[in-house]
């Protein structure tokens, strides 16, 4: 699951990897803190609603030599399969994007037009979503330019984009990435390729639930297929070498190969040749070997995750999207927050869950501050913040998990805020003071409780299926908002000063509710367009958990909605209170999932976390215009480059490429394993 960066700047949210999302942060609206940035040498582009940032790899020069060989390695492994990732987000994304750099590189005619400055912002765009669907709404995202111009462009540079891939580009066809509307054919009317054009929603769940798993220890059927019809009859295609994506994924073995060679000790040698194992032959019982070696290996400076692993891409929940992200350990930050882990137990036995729903016994939760040093896939160039793995529940309950906060890409977040929308969507000066001074810790406490605590938490009752296969469309936002209530309860808990995690347990803890529900009832909104459902599963829970507590409080006038000069703002009156109604909506969403409630689960996301008022929106839209930092942001990798004498690797150097488009051209150019 992952932390995603859902703020431009996130400074502190968090929630990606095991549970995850790529996009933000549980706690709090980062974006609102990105808007007084000034250009500096982190920010290397921006671009329709798009920032493009740099990160550092501090740590990186201390390595050993045989360390430094295992992340290069290890990062060459993930950029192999980055074409794996656009040919899942859309069948015809690489068509498209081999056709629009021929243009963007052999072009030889007037630059300076207005078409042609659309052109690049578009292409970019397209580097930054992998593919024609918007990273976060999955909206297709349309160019400035029309189709003539794009033809004119075509025979200038003797390129061939013809048929649906042309057209696609301009038509209704394809909107949504990922389409979660309760009145659609989640699975039909999804652009998303892990499904053949023709696959109905209904054929999907009749496919899975005839497949018969290990109720006790369940594979993650079709976790890494592509599921098509071939003469009428469903058919999985399998990624693994030999068969789909195979080209990528004998490049990612071959430098699989390599590290297991510098593997730090035996464990992780052992964990390597898993991986390599599954690589080669596609079986998920082979990946649950892996994820349940990997997490047991706890030794060692160097860590990784790479798969197909996350979920949220796939209207049914089942395909995993290809990801990697290389990590170093940050030792210092990582012994900090150790205490959360060793409490894991206690934050699950004074939780407000029904006692049947507790876990009797919290498994191996470790939590760890890392420094990231590269990523590809599902990952880049937007990031999680977080992540917490495995996803399979029974090896979390078995096993335990990993959960990491990526240190240096929160760094870099946070280098480039401001306070700009947090002034204009904030009630008061009070809250902004609390922002201010608290707001960072509290964000970055949410993201730790959300992903150590939050996800490990809780049990479903024997004899229930899987939330994938009890609450369907409705399972990731679910869990999310989750785990999120779980962080919430406890960040207005003394526990956390008691334990040292805070110096003034009950600030941090109104920073923290001030910020979210600002986020999950204003300030998101800037993120869609005028009219929009909300669809995104991190922006729902969001939106459901603050829409349900502020309705359940106004009886008590816990949060109180309050329009000055025209502007909307919410102020909570009682943060005890809120408490309590965090609770109760905790116990209620752990019964939804102990339970596979569908039609609570149901009620609870489309009642609350859907549908936006008008008004609001227009006016918060009109508010965000004066501010012109961009929505989302991403990151460009330092590029780790060795230096050879004779045969031999004699050292490293890392390099912060230029800009954006050459990076993106030369993955293209020497990770293109993939042809369309």
């Amino acid at each position: 699951m992952k932390l995603l960066n859902y703020f431009g700047c996130v400074l502190a949210l968090v929630l990606s990897i095991g549970c995850g999302e790529k996009e933000a942060t549980p706690a709090n609206d980062a974006f609102a803190k990105a808007e007084t940035a000034t250009p500096s040498e982190g920010i290397v582009d921006q671009f329709a609603d798009i920032k493009i940032l740099r990160y550092d790899i501090p740590g990186f020069e201390d390595l050993s030599l045989k360390e430094q060989k295992l992340v290069y390695y290890m990062t060459q492994a993930g950029l192999a399969g980055r074409d794996i990732m656009w040919a899942q987000n859309y069948r015809h994304n690489l068509t498209i994007r081999n056709a629009f750099e021929q243009i963007y590189t052999t072009y030889k005619g007037d630059k300076n037009t207005e078409n042609w400055k659309q052109f690049e912002i578009y292409l970019k765009r397209l580097w930054f979503s992998n593919g024609i669907h918007h990273h976060y709404s999955n909206d297709k995202m349309k160019p400035g330019f029309g189709e003539g111009y794009l033809k004119e462009l075509l025979e200038a540079t003797n390129t061939t984009l013809d048929g649906e891939a042309f057209a696609v580009l301009f038509n209704d066809k394809d909107s949504k990435k990922v389409n979660l509307s309760k009145d659609a054919d989640i699975v039909l009317e999804s652009a998303i390729n892990f499904y053949g054009p023709e696959v109905t929603t209904q054929e999907v769940e009749d496919y899975y639930n005839a497949i018969a798993v290990d109720e006790q220890r369940p594979i993650e059927k079709g976790l890494n297929t592509r599921l098509i019809k071939k003469d009428g009859a469903l058919v999985e295609q399998v990624y693994k070498s030999g068969g789909l994506y195979g080209a990528a994924i004998d490049r990612i073995i071959f430098w699989l190969e390599k590290a297991k060679t510098v593997a730090e000790n035996p464990q992780q040698e052992k964990v390597l040749e898993l991986l390599i194992e599954y690589y080669n032959t596609g079986s998920l019982e082979t990946w649950d070997a892996y994820c349940i070696a990997w997490v047991n290996a706890t030794e060692g400076n160097i860590d990784w995750i790479n798969g197909f692993i996350e979920v949220y891409n796939d209207p049914k929940g089942y395909k995993g999207s290809y990801e990697t992200i290389v990590q170093i350990k940050d030792f210092d930050m990582s012994q900090k927050m150790a205490v959360l882990s060793q409490e894991a137990q206690w934050f699950e036995d004074n939780s407000p869950l029904m006692q049947e729903h507790k876990k009797p016994e919290v498994k191996g939760v470790s939590y760890k501050t890392v420094i990231v040093a590269g990523e590809a896939g599902d990952a880049s160039p937007s990031t999680p913040i977080g992540v917490n793995l495995p996803n399979n529940t029974w090896i979390r309950q078995e096993h335990g998990s990993k959960s990491v906060s990526l240190g240096n890409i929160i760094n870099a977040y946070n280098n480039a805020g401001g306070s700009g929308r947090l002034k204009e969507f904030a009630h008061d000066a009070e809250e902004i003071e609390l922002e201010m001074e608290y707001g960072k810790q509290a964000d970055k406490l949410h993201t730790a409780l959300h992903e150590v605590v939050g996800h490990a938490s809780g049990q479903i009752n024997k004899g229930v299926g899987t939330p994938k296969e009890t609450l369907k469309s409705y399972k990731s936002t679910i869990e999310e908002g989750r785990a999120d209530l779980f962080g919430l309860y406890y960040l207005m808990d003394p526990k956390l000063q008691e334990i040292g995690l805070v110096e003034d347990w009950e600030k941090t803890g109104k920073a923290a509710y001030d910020g979210y529900i600002r986020n999950g009832l204003v300030s998101q909104l800037i993120r869609l367009n005028l009219g929009d459902d909300v669809e995104e599963a991190h922006m729902r829970n969001r939106q459901w958990v603050s829409a349900w507590a502020y309705e359940r409080g106004l009886e008590d006038n816990v949060i109180e909605k309050v329009t000055r000069d025209g502007k909307t703002y919410y102020n909570i009156n009682d943060y005890q209170k809120l408490r309590t109604i965090f609770g109760e909506l905790l116990r209620e969403t752990q019964r939804i999932t102990s339970e596979g409630d569908y039609e609570a689960a149901k009620n609870l996301v489309e009642d609350y976390g859907v549908k936006v008022d008008q008004d609001l929106h227009a006016e918060v839209l009109e508010r965000n215009s004066s501010f012109k930092s961009a929505a989302y942001s991403g990151f460009v990798n330092p590029e780790i480059t060795p230096t050879v004498q004779g045969d031999s690797i004699a050292g490293f150097s890392v390099i912060q490429p230029k800009d954006f488009e050459s990076q993106m051209l030369r993955y293209s150019q020497n990770y293109g394993h993939l042809k369309q």
